[in-house]
C-alpha cells in the first residue's frame, strides 16, 4: 500500500472553496443546484430553455479539467485499471445517482449546505457504502490498491 508522501492541504482548501463558490454563485444567479447527475440528466431528456446553462456548465467543467492539465503537464496520478471496470464502475453510478435522487455534488455539496435532511441521509449513505466497498475490495477480496 502506498503512503502519502506529498501533504498538499492549500490545493485542496481552494478547490473546495471553488467548488463551493461555483455551487454558491449557480444557486444564486440561476436557482439550480450544482448536482452533475441532475444536470446532465436534464440535457438528457431537456426541458425547454434547460438546455444552454446545462451544456455551458458541463463545458466549463471540462474546459476547466483541460486548463489545469495543459498548465501543469498531467494529473500526477496513474490509473492502472482495465478500461472495461472503468465502463461498468461509471454505469454503476450512474444507476446510484438514479436510486439516490442524486450524485455527491448535489447531495453532499449543495444539500448539506442548505441542511436539507434528505441529503445529509444520502451523503451518509455514499460515505458508508464507499467504506464498505473499500473494505471489501482490499481486505476480502485481496485487490491492491
Amino acid at each position: 500500500m502506498e503512503t502519502i508522501t506529498h501533504f498538499t492541504p492549500w490545493s485542496g482548501l481552494l478547490g473546495g472553496l471553488l467548488i463551493g463558490l461555483s455551487a454558491a454563485l449557480l444557486l444564486w444567479v440561476n436557482g439550480r443546484i450544482a448536482g452533475i447527475s441532475g444536470i446532465v440528466g436534464g440535457l438528457l431528456s431537456p426541458a425547454q430553455g434547460e438546455t444552454a446553462w446545462r451544456a455551458s456548465f458541463l463545458i466549463g467543467m471540462l474546459a476547466g479539467g483541460a486548463t489545469y492539465l495543459l498548465a501543469t503537464g498531467g494529473l500526477g496520478v496513474a490509473v492502472q485499471v482495465n478500461t472495461g471496470l472503468m465502463a461498468v464502475a461509471g454505469l454503476l453510478v450512474g444507476f446510484g445517482t438514479r436510486l439516490g435522487g442524486g450524485c455527491t455534488s448535489g447531495h453532499g455539496v449543495c444539500g448539506i449546505g442548505r441542511l436539507s435532511q434528505r441529503s445529509i441521509v444520502a451523503t451518509g449513505s455514499f460515505m458508508l457504502a464507499a467504506a464498505v466497498t473499500v473494505f471489501v475490495v482490499r481486505h476480502v477480496l485481496g485487490a491492491a490498491a
